[in-house]
């Protein structure tokens, strides 16, 4: 009997690999792959300008991360006592006009050098709904005009904004100018698209799906239009292939950790190969043991312990001398 829907997912060729840099960009679940692929010591940089949920927003950083946007105080406006950038997730929002400005410049300096030579960029699109500044707005500052796409709405009340479904074309013309900018950028980039399997229930049920209908056919007309383009289905495999509530967390609309696991290790499966994966096991257990909490930290047993696996660091660091391993040897040295 079979139990789940076949998907039939082509390997990815080239595979990615340790040597590769990876910046990732895009949704909410974007960060469940990259801080998976963080951990396992993969070379990644991910979401410079927070999370983002809809193309306009990543194309639009993208484009400033080519031309190494620095970002000036006319860029930022005040609201529930802080400073904020429309462009940036809350996450860059400081009390202090400054800094706030500081992390967001640092940060695209950062995206600017590190998508020069980046070998794959990872994009999670999650949403074709883009807000934009209304006329009367007395927020239509920090940088943009009214009638702008806004990255993110800081919890500004809703009549600042006009909520407005991307169509296919305005998404594919959106993408098709930020991947020929890309090019010329970094010749040599590849991109894998993905569709965040999160749904966006505050859309209603119909216009979610709408939505992620929207992003999975733009996806697919870029991936067939370029060689260097490749499609990773995490929407697919959470909602035709686990097709269960049990998958989702408790607000039925994140998929919980069973669910983003075999996602992620679908993706590992077609995108990496063999050796990656293997080298990528012998890390995993590294870095399991590096979080261990022991009973008695003074005890022969734990010290042995640390010996053991200081010795498996350093024979991995032999073999593989551009994996960064700072932070285990300092703790199995103690």
């Amino acid at each position: 009997m079979q139990l789940q829907t076949a998907i039939n997912i082509q390997p990815l060729q080239p595979s990615i690999t340790y040597r590769d840099k990876i910046l990732l960009t895009g949704s909410c679940f974007t960060e469940h792959i990259g801080n998976h692929l963080q951990e396992a010591k993969f070379n990644v940089l991910q979401n410079p300008n927070g999370i983002l949920f809809d193309p306009i927003s990543v194309c639009k950083s993208l484009v400033s991360y080519i031309q190494n946007k620095q970002y000036t105080e006319d860029g930022l406006f005040y609201a529930d006592e802080c400073w904020h950038s429309w462009q940036h997730h809350s996450r860059f929002s400081n009390p202090d006009r400054q800094a706030c400005l500081n992390t967001i410049n640092q940060s695209q300096a950062r995206a600017h050098n590190y998508l020069q030579q980046a070998d794959w960029l990872i994009i999670t699109l999650g949403s074709s709904f883009v807000y934009k500044l209304v006329t009367e707005s007395p927020l239509s500052t920090g940088g943009e005009g009214v009638g702008r796409e806004v990255a993110n709405c800081h919890k500004v009340a809703a009549k600042q904004f006009i909520k407005h479904l991307c169509t296919i074309e305005e998404t594919v013309t959106a993408l098709d100018g930020t991947i020929h900018q890309l090019f010329q950028f970094n010749p040599t980039l590849k991109i894998i698209f993905t569709i965040s399997p999160v749904r966006h229930l505050r859309d209603g049920v119909v216009d979610n799906n709408r939505s992620k209908a929207r992003l999975i056919e733009a996806a697919h007309h870029m991936v067939n239009k370029f060689d260097k383009f490749y499609y990773f289905p995490a929407y697919e495999l959470v909602i035709d292939v686990l097709r269960d509530y049990r998958f989702y967390d408790i607000d039925l609309a994140h998929p919980n950790y069973a669910g983003t696991q075999y996602v992620l290790e679908m993706f590992a499966e077609s995108c990496m190969g063999d050796d990656t994966r293997a080298l990528m096991e012998e890390i995993k257990k590294i870095v399991t043991a590096r979080k261990h909490k022991p009973f008695n930290p003074q005890s022969s047993m734990h010290k042995r312990f640390l010996q053991t696996q200081l010795e498996k660091v350093k024979v991995l660091q032999e073999q593989h001398a551009y994996l960064n391993f700072d932070e285990e040897l300092e703790y199995f040295q103690q």
